[in-house]
């Protein structure tokens, strides 16, 4: 198969990429390209984040935030900023990143069409902060397998109808498992985990905890490459670190550090 042929949208492999709010505003004209032609071989759903924009706005407008064991308190203040920031402005924006590079990206947020069902997982604590109970995967199958792509803002609602904030790693993840997707992408500012200033291709969960150990894997690819293991299952085996800022998927193939839970072989 040649990649300058496109695979009928019907017979497409489903895959879900993750855009984390701090590579949002610097992924690369190379990335969208990418992008693009990856579209040629895959259906594809993106969840994005935004926590660095929500953050700078609730300074600007001196609004208190904490974070609890990594997750934002998300009081109603917080949360109309979190909708406000992450609908409005990052959605926006990103979807219109994608429709300039020739894709047919559609802006979404977990409130529309009950996409994404939530329940609270400790009010008194993290206050409206969800976690993912019910993906309405029909949606996503519809525009998809019609040559869509959807882009997600990790926003939910719980059956009463309450609105939440989610974690956007878990919202990916909740939805590559709805969706049967075979690969779950998470975008970062590298081209994946290096060692020695080479990327290693593929690595088991217990190779990367070994890495974490040695310092090899240090810094901010550590809460990384922690999700990525977190989200892995029976029904989720693949999960790869691919970067932003340069392409990322050449000759039919995602190029990045792929994560699974057992099988694989660290490159040397």
């Amino acid at each position: 198969m040649t990649m300058s042929k496109s695979m009928p949208a019907t017979e497409r492999e489903m895959l879900v990429i993750k855009l984390g709010g701090s590579i949002l505003y610097s992924l690369s004209p190379q990335f969208f390209e990418s992008m693009a032609e990856m579209m040629k071989k895959y259906n594809a759903v993106i969840v994005h984040g935004g926590g660095p924009e929500i953050t700078n706005m609730l300074e600007k407008l001196n609004i208190e935030t904490t974070f609890i064991n990594g997750q934002r308190k998300t009081t109603e203040p917080v949360l109309e900023i979190a909708e406000m920031v992450l609908k409005g402005k990052v959605n926006s924006y990103l979807t219109n990143q994608l429709n300039s590079h020739g894709m047919k990206a559609v802006g979404l947020c977990g409130y529309d069409a009950h996409l994404l069902e939530a329940v609270l997982i400790d009010e008194e604590s993290l206050g409206l902060v969800g976690e993912i109970e019910d993906v309405q995967n029909d949606l996503l199958t519809g525009m998809t397998s019609a040559g869509y792509l959807p882009v997600i803002a990790p926003l939910a609602l719980t059956k009463e109808g309450t609105k939440v904030n989610v974690n956007a790693d878990l919202a990916a993840a909740s939805i590559a498992k709805a969706a049967g997707a075979g690969k779950l992408l998470y975008v970062t500012d590298v081209p994946g985990v290096l060692q020695d200033g080479e990327m290693i291709s593929e690595a088991t969960a217990e190779e990367i905890n070994q890495l974490i150990g040695t310092g090899v894997i240090s810094g901010g690819m550590i809460p990384k490459v922690k999700s990525a293991l977190s989200v892995l299952s029976p029904s989720l085996k693949e999960v790869m670190i691919v970067g932003g800022q340069q392409a990322f998927f050449q000759d039919g193939n995602i190029l990045g550090t792929k994560i699974t839970e057992k099988g694989a072989v660290a490159a040397s």
